[in-house]
């Protein structure tokens, strides 16, 4: 069975676009989080670390994308595109649930943990 070959243009630069990603999510994710501080629905802290989160699942997402668009554009790529893709899902759900495993083991803290951590972070 012959792959059906898709022009996708030259092959892009993925590292580039891995940049651009980091960058356009970094835009979105702390302008919505700014206004989620400003309109004190979140902390400060739980705004950095959010926005942090997402400009790495932006970078991760975008990345992965442009290597399956690269691979679908080659001969006998239809595989390759298929594991950038899975590769560049795998990491975004890491993410997720690294942030959840440190927000658990936070929530575990007492009080008087917190308010240390705090006081660390603060200074």
């Amino acid at each position: 069975m012959k792959q059906p070959l898709i022009n996708t243009g030259e092959p892009r630069n993925v590292l580039g676009h891995i940049v651009s990603g980091a960058v356009a999510s970094a835009i979105v994710s702390g302008t919505i989080n700014y206004k989620r501080v400003k309109d004190e629905e979140i902390s400060q802290n739980e705004a950095v670390k959010d926005t942090v989160k997402r400009t790495s699942q932006g970078a991760i997402a975008t990345g992965a994308a442009i290597a399956t668009a690269n691979y679908l554009g080659q001969k006998g790529g239809l595989f390759k595109a298929l594991t950038a893709a899975s590769v560049g899902m795998a990491g975004i759900y890491a993410l997720e649930v690294i942030d959840e495993t440190l927000s658990a083991k936070y929530e575990a803290l007492s009080c008087e943990d917190k308010v240390l951590l705090e006081e660390e972070n603060n200074e």
